[in-house]
């Protein structure tokens, strides 16, 4: 597997469709029992090539109410995006994932990553991929049926600040969705 990171991190698939230079960014190990599957770094995570250094990797802790020494374990979080580098800003926010990258990597990586027990598909593009036909008609819909999902997948939505805003029109995401999620990664972390 050390060699495979080492490949995901020396990739250069989508060059030319990149605003920066390639930097894929990727933590993962073989003993990842939680995995964060998520759209694409941020350019703040570009820039220091460290995977959770933006404000909304920190909401994101808070939300899960994990330890940073917990959080940053990738033994307990594994962290590899939909996109390992950083795409360029659309009208919309973000581009989506370049479709060659998720298809290239991730299968490779989760066959090493046997003992995972959860994969938190954070927003759409990953629910999209992982779970096709399955995802109801909006993200909303989608997180709020996460328990057809379980045990192996849990959709949440974006952990950026925006996401508050869904959170004070949705209060069942945290009266449903939070306490039980929290209860699966503090069975996790103690197995």
């Amino acid at each position: 597997m050390h060699q495979l990171i080492k490949d995901v991190e020396a990739c250069k698939a989508c060059a030319q469709h990149l605003p920066l230079w390639p930097r894929p960014v990727i933590n993962v190990s073989r003993k990842s029992k939680i995995i964060l599957i998520w759209q694409a770094p941020w350019t703040k995570v570009h820039a220091s090539w460290k995977p959770r250094d933006d404000a909304s990797w920190e909401n994101l802790r808070n939300r899960l109410q994990v330890s940073e020494d917990e959080f940053y374990d990738p033994d307990l979080f594994g962290i590899m995006p939909m996109w390992f580098c950083y795409p360029w800003k659309s009208a919309w926010g973000d581009s989506p994932p370049r479709p060659e990258c998720a298809p290239l990597w991730h299968k490779k990586l989760l066959k090493y990553m046997k003992d995972h027990q959860l994969i938190l598909l954070i927003w759409s593009y990953a629910q999209k991929y992982y779970l096709g036909k399955d995802m109801k008609k909006t993200l909303t819909e989608t997180v709020q049926c996460f328990e057809e999902y379980m045990p192996k997948y849990l959709p949440l939505p974006h952990p950026s600040w925006r996401s508050k805003i869904r959170q004070k029109k949705n209060p069942w995401f945290e009266k449903k969705v939070l306490p039980i999620l929290r209860e699966k990664i503090r069975t996790v972390a103690i197995t």
